[in-house]
């Protein structure tokens, strides 16, 4: 069945909810927009003795599986928390490493995404990057710039509350210089992930439980799913799980179902 309904920017949309048989929850539509905070990577290392490095690089093959997955699984737009505003205080040589692993991964992934039909899109403060990312993340933004089959978030020099400081800037100069009013969908067209729909479902690697300043005025109202699962262990099960979770979950926005 099909049930009319708004979402919280003010857009209609449609929601479509398969019957399920007698006795049994309702299974929801596929999510369109998963977001991800790959956590975990020093405590996967320290297990195994090994540095911290290698805990993100184990990060970026699990994100590969995962960005394969979630196309095949028909996922649209898929947001991963990378690097937050906030990692800048660890170590200076483990942000090195981290900078060099951003070039070194957008290099030699770059064309196999494309060719998987995935659109690479930077969001963030991404003018505080160091040059060499800037100018990586341009290079696969534009490589990338006609696949339609995922669009790959990438939040790169992160911050939730970063984001909303930049978006009522750039609204105050575009249009609050003219006296034009503010509302939540004004709002929405400068936040970095403008024009896509909000995230349905958020998953949180390491068992911790909280959003650690990410993506705050897009996920009001996303159903949240927690995994004990370390970030370079999680894969295309983990993945199936949590859709899983999500689609026997009954959204209400507020509402009483």
């Amino acid at each position: 069945m099909e049930k009319g309904t708004v979402d919280m920017h003010g857009r209609a949309e449609t929601i479509h909810r398969p019957l399920a048989p007698a006795g049994k929850p309702a299974r929801r539509a596929m999510p369109v927009h998963v977001a991800i905070i790959m956590d975990g990577n020093g405590r996967w290392a320290q297990q195994r003795g090994l540095p911290r490095t290698e805990g993100h690089r184990a990060g970026v093959r699990a994100l590969k599986t995962t960005v394969k997955a979630a196309a095949r699984m028909g996922i649209r737009y898929l947001t991963v928390y990378a690097f937050s505003t906030e990692n800048w205080h660890r170590p200076r040589l483990e942000v090195g490493a981290l900078m060099s692993l951003l070039v070194e991964t957008l290099e030699r992934e770059t064309p196999e995404l494309r060719a998987e039909g995935v659109r690479i899109h930077g969001i963030g403060n991404v003018e505080g990057l160091p040059r060499p990312v800037r100018e990586r993340l341009a290079w696969a933004e534009a490589e990338t710039a006609g696949q339609t089959r995922l669009v790959l978030n990438l939040a790169l020099n992160y911050g939730g509350r970063d984001e909303l400081v930049r978006a009522v800037n750039r609204w105050r100069q575009a249009e609050g210089a003219e006296g034009r009013p503010l509302t939540e969908a004004v709002l929405a067209r400068y936040l970095d992930t403008a024009g896509q729909p909000d995230p349905d479902l958020l998953i949180r690697a390491s068992g911790e439980e909280r959003l650690s300043n990410f993506l705050l005025w897009q996920l009001a109202y996303t159903e949240i799913y927690v995994t004990g699962t370390l970030w370079p262990d999680f894969g295309d099960a983990d993945l199936e799980r949590a859709v899983d979770a999500y689609m026997r979950r009954e959204r209400r926005f507020g509402g009483i179902g």
